[in-house]
């Protein structure tokens, strides 16, 4: 549904903040946006896209460097000071790069054929380097001009001022992208003195991604000349070289004779269907919007959606971390239909939705564990929306999506994680789309005879000889498969019930009592040998980007029915104790997203995301919170560095948004949240109906990280959990907190964590 984020403004006490009162007033003038440092992350391997967006906006405008390689997947990295134009569309924080579509930059003097990147490229300085949210700034050193950017949801919006010059230019750029990307056609033409228009077709991550722009200038251009790329390919792996042509690949527009500090501003609309498209959007949010004004309003835009979490402390670097990661969480997914309401189906076809707006870049194995359930509380609005987006990729491609990508499915990483977020969201009853629709699209997820599931439905298990990662993608379905069980009991189809929560206990084929590990199981029903628990190799083995550590505790909808498994509640423990103190050795080929490693448990992967919430449900809570605390604080900050892996559009940051409150989704699909350690005195957020709910941690500090006892809405609470139902009829969670454990808490059997739905 075409609704604006809800917002509620926020009161937020940091040292900097502590002269304003507590007043009404002063909540709504309260902008947390201040808090939000876009480039966290940008160092190390975050990946992070930096520049202007607005929240699940289409449009990410942002300089692109010259560099390409892992650490570039966003088109940007801190290590790098060159810019080769500013790009209205990236990805951030994935481990494979792609987007980069039409790249804008200012130049003076003369450009002549061949228009090659590195004959017009500019270095910058992260000293004269402005990014917020919503809005970007930096000076390219070789020309000596300021280049600053804004957005709307689809319009990117330039304003480069000029030193004195008689020859100001603007480079439209349609030939490069970022990392996979390759462009396989290319269009720009003048509309009049003031506009081009044109669309650039690409081939990569996405196999067939369509963008079409119009780009209004606010001067007129005195000339504009067009050039073709010619790229050579040398011989290679015995194929003959090659040269490639591709037209229209450039665009430089001459505005000639500029004044000192005049400025020429450009708004650029984007569409996945149509240059009439991106002229809509261009009428419907940019025309006629200075600059300034545009800029004011995507602030206002990001200080609604983080002001969905108000939190109190007087620890301002904590405050950077948590909004900062609050707006990485909310880049994505990224709205893909036009303001008339059409988009390009999963099919290729071109559909018009007037109920919904359609969404994309699902990167749906990452985020499923934390972020999807954290719109359900951030921008609850949406979630209908991005559930409608999915049943409509499974109408137009036939199964739900894996991993979307510019309406392309990808296929990436294993599993099929929709089938849990649409889960989700039946079970908190989100309103905004078909139920029984949503749940037929989930259901045939399970009758499919691709990525092991055909050997799921013969044998119960995926031998590891006749599929490659069989263990992750098993274990993947064991969380989808509860999912729809949940489901299915929900909407009264108890025949589904049963065989899904069957298929949901597949997991034990997988599990080695001898040792208790989860390994690959061969077609033969032997485990594969040699086996060797600290050993990974990247993409080419029994498990995902992890070894069989991180990977037996990867059962988060039934970790009773894991535990069961070994000899004893101790023997668990002990387990568990052991991935957080024998030291990992992956071996030469393990993969390089295995990171942020405590003994062999890995922050930095997503696998591993749900695993400290298992002492909880053994009735161990206080293990749970000293990790949780232990884990915010050493492997998240607000320098550059500060996350520890991939940023996996929006997972990551989710994780510390969680814990930061103080609770995590450890079952992303069963409605309860565990208790860990919150690092805020106060968080306060709307909820339905005008209400609010809080969570206040007296005698909070760095020292006093354990729970000692709760109460929610003033009567004693002893559970080790508190449940999304709880949190949305409103109230108060308050949390007595000290420095040694209070191994009572949260211990009873009635108190810890059930995989059952609450």
């Amino acid at each position: 549904m075409r609704t604006s984020i809800h917002g509620l403004w926020s009161l937020v006490l940091g040292a900097a903040l502590l002269a304003g009162c507590r007043t009404a007033a002063n909540d709504q003038e309260r902008d947390l946006a201040q808090f939000v440092d876009p480039r966290i992350g940008s160092g190390g391997h975050g990946h992070v896209f930096v520049g202007a967006n607005v929240p699940f906006g289409a449009v990410q405008l942002g300089p692109t460097n010259i560099s390409q390689g892992w650490d570039w997947c966003s088109g940007y990295h801190v290590s790098d000071t060159t810019v080769i134009g500013f790009a209205h569309t990236h990805l951030s924080g994935t481990g494979i790069g792609d987007k980069g579509d039409v790249l804008l930059m200012p130049l003076m003097g003369t450009l002549t054929a061949p228009v090659k990147a590195q004959n017009y490229l500019s270095t910058y300085s992260h000293d004269r380097e402005e990014a917020q949210a919503g809005y970007y700034k930096t000076r390219l050193d070789r020309y000596g001009i300021d280049a600053e950017l804004t957005a709307t949801p689809r319009v990117g919006l330039h304003q480069y001022t000029y030193p004195a010059t008689d020859s100001a230019r603007v480079l439209v750029n349609l030939f490069n992208g970022i990392g996979w990307d390759w462009p396989t056609e290319l269009q720009i033409r003048a509309m009049n003195d003031s506009t081009v228009e044109g669309y650039r077709l690409s081939r990569g991550w996405a196999e067939d991604d369509r963008v079409y722009f119009v780009a209004e200038f606010s001067k007129p251009f005195k000339n504009i000349a067009v050039y073709a790329d010619t790229t050579v390919f040398p011989a290679k792996e015995g194929r003959p070289a090659r040269t490639v042509v591709t037209p229209e690949a450039y665009a430089v527009l001459d505005f000639g004779p500029l004044t000192e500090g005049e400025t020429v501003e450009a708004r650029v609309a984007i569409s996945g269907v149509s240059v009439a498209g991106a002229k809509a959007n261009l009428l419907a949010e940019a025309r006629g919007q200075g600059f300034d004004e545009t800029r004011a309003r995507a602030r206002r835009e990001w200080n609604e959606l983080l002001a969905h979490m108000s939190v109190e402390t007087t620890d301002t670097a904590r405050l950077r971390t948590f909004y900062t990661a609050l707006y990485h969480a909310s880049i994505f997914p990224a709205v893909f239909n036009d303001v008339t309401g059409e988009y390009r189906g999963a099919d290729g076809k071109i559909y018009a939705d007037s109920s919904a707006d359609i969404y994309t870049i699902f990167s749906l194995w990452d985020t499923y564990r934390a972020a999807n359930p954290l719109y359900t509380l951030t921008a609850p609005e949406r979630v209908g929306d991005f559930v409608n987006s999915f049943i409509r990729i499974y109408e137009q491609q036939g199964k739900v999506p894996v991993w979307h990508l510019a309406g392309n499915e990808t296929n990436c990483m294993v599993g099929f994680p929709s089938v849990q977020v649409i889960a989700d969201a039946i079970l908190k009853d989100i309103p905004g789309f078909d139920r029984e629709k949503a749940y037929e699209a989930i259901r045939a997820y399970a009758q499919l005879d691709e990525r092991g599931l055909r050997q799921v439905r013969e044998r119960g298990y995926i031998p590891a000889d006749e599929e490659g990662e069989s263990v992750a993608k098993a274990l993947e379905y064991c969380i989808s498969d509860w999912s729809v069980a949940q489901a299915a009991r929900k909407l009264g189809k108890e025949e589904d019930y049963d065989y899904f929560m069957e298929r949901s206990k597949n997991y034990r084929h997988y599990f080695d009592s001898t040792d208790c590990f989860m390994k690959g199981r061969l077609a033969d029903g032997s485990f594969r040998t040699p086996f060797n628990p600290d050993y990974s190799t990247h993409r080419g083995d029994d498990f995902c980007e992890g070894n069989a550590w991180q990977y037996t505790w990867l059962v988060p909808h039934d970790f009773e029915g894991l535990f069961a498994l070994f000899p004893s509640p101790e023997a668990v423990e002990a387990k568990l104790d052991s991935t957080f103190t024998v030291p990992y050795n992956g071996g030469p080929g393990a993969s390089p997203d295995i990171s942020g490693l405590i003994g062999q448990y890995a922050q930095g992967n997503e696998p591993n995301h749900s695993t400290i919430y298992a002492y909880a449900y053994l009735g161990k809570q206080w293990k749970t919170a000293r990790l949780a605390r232990r884990i915010l604080d050493e492997f998240f900050d607000d320098t550059v560095e500060g996350l520890c892996g991939n940023e996996d559009c929006g997972q990551m940051s989710a994780w510390y948004v969680f814990n930061a409150l103080g609770f995590y989704p450890a079952n992303p699909a069963n409605g309860a949240f565990v208790l860990g350690s919150p690092v805020f005195d106060r968080v306060t957020f709307p909820v339905a109906g005008n209400k609010r709910f809080t969570v206040v941690a007296e005698n909070n500090g760095p020292e006093n990280i354990y729970i000692q006892s709760a109460t929610l809405n003033g009567e004693p609470y002893s559970k080790a959990y508190i449940t999304y139902r709880d949190i949305m009829g409103g109230g108060e969670l308050r949390l007595v907190m000290g420095p040694r454990p209070n191994e009572a808490f949260g211990a009873g059997l009635a108190d810890r964590p059930r995989s059952a739905v609450e």
